[in-house]
């Protein structure tokens, strides 16, 4: 989602590109020639790596830090006037150091010993009636990356067990958490320092740089995406209505085992394509011309992030079309200069003058365009920021915005200055016609001169196209996780032939 190459690489490239350089670990422990720790080849996410991770980042800041890492799942809550609990989203910081998808769950590291050690619910004879037997300790410990699995009502005493050791040795220790995300029964008697302000932007830090494991599982969901997008494409050509074509993308990911989204899908019919964030996704579909979908599945707590535009009868219009090659170029092009350290206000900056330039070739804009650019006549038809961080979260952490810049084409940016390497961003460029926001721009005596009314007229229909993809930035380069179609004639081909 959004604010919220100096060559095209061609699908195929970007695909075995992706073979040699990354892997999705399964439990038949191929790895196609990488190297994986113990941990992944027997399939665990590898919080024990993550745990050690923070605590070098930490120990930055504070050098041989003592004590322990705490943290809480997120807790079972009832709905309002209501006997049914909420959707259960797991806290991502816990999960971070953890791997565990499980609620009413707690964590402790031990800095000093390395050691992980993850308090489960006791069993409850009267859930057991409704729900089954919760996973015990020994399950626990053989599915997930940690030292030791204890109960929930050991919390305290293992605390307190640990602060006192630390001082039995004559070391100041610290407990390291995250503000108004400690339960009010949790104590830390024996510790010296309570800390509530260095965990969370630590971890942060930490998770903007992905390892191989967690981009398999981006990958993954990146797979069920595709499937989900393409079975889209195909059903909207018969569909009545928008929920129709939401509906069989969600059957597509659930059959799968992906059943959460990463965010509320977007599934905008003609002209609706023009509003960024559209949440109806009720609106008839026929006798319109394209589709925008903005959606993807989450596998294991992470997200893909994937937009394609495509003709609902399965041929582009000339005025679609000429907008769509447009995206798909400035997208080709911003992914083509991708690797670490490049600049992020760059790229989105090369999108902006792709646009003026082909807005400009089809008689949309006219006059100078280094005019129009440095008047930023181009954010009356591409609004939003290129793209942001990917991970745990749709909009990741990490990205430095600055959403009080008083320059219109960086305001919305969710990423800003060097990309690192190791991250996953999307790339989303967009051009829409939206009649909210481009008409000020119309009705400036200053701007309007760049703008041709009559020519703008003929592409209203075309509501706005985006493209989006979920890439991989490595040292020298950078590698495409996404394979959804999107060259326009393989999209056209999918859906005329559905």
């Amino acid at each position: 989602m959004f604010s919220r190459l100096s060559r095209p690489i061609s699908r195929a490239t970007a695909s075995i590109a992706s073979v040699n350089q990354l892997t999705v670990y399964t439990k038949s422990r191929k790895s196609f020639g990488l190297t994986p720790s113990s941990a992944m080849a027997e399939g665990k996410y590898p919080a024990k790596k993550h745990a050690q991770k923070v605590v070098d980042h930490i120990s930055k800041r504070s050098p041989s830090p003592n004590g322990v890492l705490y943290l809480e799942a997120k807790h079972t809550k009832l709905l309002e006037d209501n006997d049914e609990p909420e959707p259960f989203r797991q806290r991502r910081y816990f999960y971070y150091l953890t791997g565990c998808n499980e609620p009413d769950c707690y964590f402790a590291y031990d800095i000093a010993a390395q050691k992980s050690t993850l308090f489960i619910p006791p069993i409850d004879s009267d859930s057991v009636i409704w729900s089954g037997l919760p996973l015990s300790p020994e399950e626990a410990l053989k599915k997930y990356d940690v030292d030791d699995v204890k109960y929930t009502n050991e919390v305290n005493p293992y605390l307190a067990h640990v602060g006192a050791s630390y001082s039995k040795a004559g070391k100041q220790t610290s407990v390291y958490a995250i503000a108004d995300q400690v339960s009010e029964q949790t104590t830390f008697i024996g510790f010296d320092q309570k800390d509530f302000q260095t965990l969370k932007p630590s971890i942060d830090a930490c998770r903007v740089s992905k390892d191989e494991f967690e981009v398999g599982l981006i990958r993954k969901a990146n797979e069920i995406s595709t499937e989900a997008h393409h079975a889209a494409f195909k059903k909207a050509k018969t569909a009545s209505n928008e929920c129709e074509v939401e509906a069989v993308f969600l059957q597509k990911c659930i059959a799968q085992n992906a059943k959460e989204q990463s965010y509320h899908g977007i599934f905008a019919s003609g002209r609706a394509a023009a509003t960024l964030h559209y949440v109806k996704n009720d609106q008839p579909i026929q006798g319109k011309l394209n589709m925008l979908i903005d959606a993807g599945a989450e596998w294991e707590c992470y997200c893909s992030d994937i937009t394609r535009t495509f003709p609902i009868n399965g041929v582009f219009s000339p005025e679609s079309r000429a907008i769509y090659d447009i995206v798909l170029k400035m997208q080709l092009e911003c992914i083509g200069i991708l690797k670490a350290g490049i600049v992020w206000d760059d790229v989105h900056a090369l999108a902006h003058r792709i646009a003026i330039d082909g807005l400009h070739t089809l008689g949309i804009l006219k006059g100078d365009k280094e005019e129009m650019f440095k008047k930023r006549v181009s954010v009356a038809f591409f609004p939003h920021g290129l793209g942001h961080h990917l991970g745990m979260d749709t909009h990741d952490v990490g990205g430095n915005p600055n959403y009080e810049d008083k320059d219109s084409m960086f305001r919305y940016l969710r990423l800003r200055g060097e990309v690192p390497e190791g991250s996953v961003v999307t790339v989303e460029p967009g051009i829409y016609f939206c009649n909210f926001i481009i008409e000020p721009y119309l009705e400036d005596a200053e701007l309007s001169k760049y703008i041709d009314k009559d020519v703008l007229d003929k592409y209203w229909d075309v509501g706005g196209a985006r493209i989006e993809d979920n890439i991989y930035v490595t040292k020298d380069g950078h590698v495409n996780l996404t394979t959804t179609a999107k060259e326009a004639e393989e999209v056209e081909n999918m859906i005329l032939t559905a």
